[in-house]
């Protein structure tokens, strides 16, 4: 018998859907029960962040754990002595400061309060001139 003759099967109709044609217009858009059944499972497994990675840490021995825990406590806490350290020292340094530069600014400014009097004397006694030139008129000898 020749290979047509097999009853005119061509092996065509025992394709399934996945196999067939998949454009927009024929694939069917509304979900399968089966697939909102996996949803669901999903949803039960409603676990946090963390408790995920201590579900993992059974898979490494108990050495790495002990040493993890005690490389992340060590981390920690030198962060927090940094921190406040830096603190400590940031307040120190402002605080000094203050201290150290306060008496001088305070003196600046009270030495330019004096000239800015002074200013102010000569305009009222000599007239505006006065104040500008900042000495004594020429008098009648002074040429």
């Amino acid at each position: 018998m020749a290979p047509a003759e097999d009853g005119g099967d061509s092996g065509m109709e025992s394709l399934t859907a996945s196999s067939k044609d998949l454009t927009p217009e024929k694939v069917n858009l509304t979900p399968d029960i089966e697939d909102t059944d996996d949803d669901s499972d999903d949803e039960d497994l409603d676990e946090t962040l963390s408790e995920r990675l201590w579900g993992l840490t059974e898979m490494f021995p108990d050495k790495v754990r002990e040493t993890s825990g005690v490389v992340a406590n060590a981390t920690w806490t030198a962060i927090k002595g940094l921190y406040k350290f830096s603190c400590n020292a940031s307040w120190i340094f402002f605080t000094s400061s203050a201290l150290l530069f306060a008496p001088v600014i305070i003196e600046i400014e009270r030495s330019q309060m004096e000239e800015m009097q002074k200013q102010q004397q000569r305009q009222i006694l000599l007239g505006p001139n006065a104040a500008v030139s900042g000495g004594l008129p020429p008098g009648p000898g002074h040429r």
